[in-house]
């Protein structure tokens, strides 16, 4: 596995399609900011916009595009570049660098919806046929279809690349349409280009553009959404693994190109077209720059049908952010033991992500520019982590040069995501509420969780272990578990429970090696079955704990009797060894563990007589 490659598709079997469909898949995350990325440029930049968004451009072909297709490379079942972190670094620094990259996912996707659906809602309020319908209510409007899209779900969704072409393809044309009767109105008012060079002129000469460039772009970074997404419908590329990485750079490739053209493009006639009074917060083209020319320049018909196009897309692209949260929760945190397991079934997990959507919309009162500083640090901190992932991956690879190319890129991102933190800091604190709560869900989970038995499967090393075992399994044996197969050790056992019990039946002794990394939940055991003399050596290697482990060996094998040992050291170190490091208390945890599941398995056998022993 050479620099963190992650090679198990995880998503099981999916209908396949060639790249350039599903592009329209990504597309509709993607390209749906085209709805509110030009207002929020016109708001931040001024008529430093072009340039800024030409640095924006930059970025995204230099930077983004480089990172995301060596993500593409390394996770071609499209699991993300927070999967390749988690394989790169693994234990329970892994864990929690992914939980705390889940918080900043988490604040994308649901800000994604919010800003999305208030996005439409502005759209369809401004517009002079619906608004006799719906009013000057962003707010509830935006409820409105957040509660639709939540209803969708909750009655079953699944995505269509036949339904995103049709959204996605018509929005770009229209917007191709507006930004062309943009380019003829500039062709045919020449005094447009000298305001605005006039403009740029009080602002300084080339080189204090160009830093003032660099000083704004940060603010328009929601232009770089739409890669993470790029990378999660690999699974849907047809062909094989080579033809699906090759098809998803193509995607990418693709994706990023038509967005550069369409951000320098709306950058450029939103500009020269619209007058501040307009696109200021409260004005008529505020987080809505192209519908304002779309109704200006071609009238309400168009304008009409450019509203509807926009919020088809931008709804879709909320539909988009549910399903991507529907999927990645449950990828990571029952798997870590992190989260109970109701969190694996999408219906409770629509109603809370429903929830927040609502909290969050409340407290932005539906403001689109008000979400973007949000929006942008959950875009921004998953393509840094991305960023990271391709340059240690690489590193390992020995691709040194690639590498501090890739590690210039991460300084790149980092500069980006700390202006942006600073500017607006509300996004790092709703991550921070995200992360907290995501943290705190997890500890509780995992320690509830902890007394689950915690196996995944069992496997025999030789065939002789597995003949041996059906041997001695159903109440042939007594189950003895040991430090060591140390002779010495094996013989005061055998005394000892010799001495104190009366036993009938030949002894099991129990042997559990830990693996070095024991932060995952559950284990894949291996297991060796010796005869030794008229008793037997069970020795389990690959466990993640050993109470859990001996209480699963028991509960298969079935013993006559559990001889469990007791240390009596502090119960408050022992809970945390258990925890974190498998070890501890084990009698009293094996006792424990075998209760819970009995009492969750009712069985008309008889279950084995534990015996607790002070060691």
């Amino acid at each position: 596995m050479a620099g963190g490659r992650l090679d198990q598709d995880s998503h099981g079997e999916h209908k396949k399609y060639p790249w350039y469909l599903v592009l329209w898949l990504t597309g509709v995350d993607y390209f749906s900011t085209l709805g509110y990325q030009p207002g929020i440029a016109l708001l931040a930049a001024g008529a430093m916009s072009p340039i800024a968004t030409a640095l924006l451009i930059l970025v995204t072909l230099a930077c983004a595009l480089p990172i995301y297709a060596q993500v593409a490379k390394r996770s071609y079942a499209g699991q993300g570049s927070i999967a390749l972190l988690e394989n790169l670094l693994p234990g329970w620094l892994g864990k929690l660098l992914v939980l705390v990259l889940l918080g900043f996912a988490a604040t994308d996707f649901v800000i994604t919806m919010t800003l999305s659906a208030s996005d439409a809602a502005e759209h369809a309020i401004h517009n002079p046929i619906f608004h006799p319908y719906v009013g000057d209510h962003p707010v509830l409007l935006t409820l409105a279809l957040l509660a639709a899209l939540a209803v969708v779900f909750l009655k079953g969704f699944t995505e269509a690349i036949g339904l995103a072409s049709a959204v996605a393809i018509p929005y770009l044309l229209i917007n191709l349409v507006v930004l062309a009767r943009g380019v003829s109105e500039i062709v045919a008012h020449p005094e447009l280009m000298s305001n605005w060079q006039n403009a740029l002129s009080a602002r300084g000469d080339y080189t204090g553009l160009l830093l003032a460039g660099v000083l704004i772009f940060p603010r328009l970074a929601l232009g770089l959404s739409g890669f993470e997404t790029g990378v999660s419908v690999m699974p849907l590329v047809t062909g094989d693994q080579k033809a699906r990485i090759g098809g998803t750079r193509k995607l990418l490739t693709a994706a990023a190109i038509i967005m550069s053209v369409m951000l320098l493009l709306s950058s450029f006639v939103t500009t020269l077209l619209i007058p501040e009074s307009a696109y200021k917060e409260g004005g008529a083209a505020s987080g809505r720059a192209i519908a304002y020319l779309a109704h200006l320049l071609l009238g309400p018909v168009v304008g009409t049908i450019y509203d509807i196009s926009t919020i088809l897309i931008l709804w879709f692209a909320g539909a988009s952010a549910m399903a991507g949260m529907l999927h990645l929760i449950p990828r990571y945190m029952p798997r870590f033991g992190m989260a109970p397991h109701f969190v694996a079934y999408s219906r409770p997990l629509v109603l809370l992500l429903l929830g927040i959507d609502f909290l969050i919309t409340i407290a932005f009162q539906a403001d689109v520019n008000a979400q973007g500083g949000a929006y942008a640090t959950g875009v921004l901190m998953l393509m840094l982590s991305a960023a990271v992932a391709a340059s240690l991956a690489l590193w390992r690879e020995d691709s040194k040069l690639f590498a501090l190319y890739c590690w210039g890129i991460v300084i790149v991102f980092a500069y980006t995501l700390a202006d942006n933190v600073h500017s607006r800091p509300d996004g790092l604190i709703i991550a921070a509420v995200f992360i907290g709560a995501i943290l705190v869900i997890s500890g509780i989970s995992r320690s509830w969780r902890s007394i689950e038995l915690r196996v995944s499967a069992i496997s025999f090393v030789d065939e002789e272990s597995s003949r041996l075992w059906e041997q001695i399994a159903n109440k042939k044996v007594n189950l003895a578990p040991i430090r060591t197969f140390v002779p010495a050790t094996v013989s005061r056992k055998e005394a000892e429970l010799k001495k104190h019990y009366a036993l009938t039946g030949p002894i099991a002794f129990l042997h559990v090696e830990l693996l070095d990394n024991r932060s995952d939940f559950s284990a894949n055991l291996m297991v060796r079955v010796r005869k030794a003399g008229e008793h037997f050596h069970i020795e389990v290697t690959q466990a993640l704990a050993i109470a859990n482990t001996v209480a699963f060996i028991s509960e298969t094998l079935d013993p006559v009797r559990l001889f469990l040992g007791l240390s009596r050291k502090s119960l408050v170190s022992q809970a945390l060894r258990y925890l974190l490091l498998g070890e501890g208390e084990t009698g009293m945890m094996v006792y424990t563990i075998l209760v819970r599941h009995w009492d969750s398995t009712p069985e008309d056998d008889v279950r084995p007589l534990i015996f607790l022993m002070s060691d």
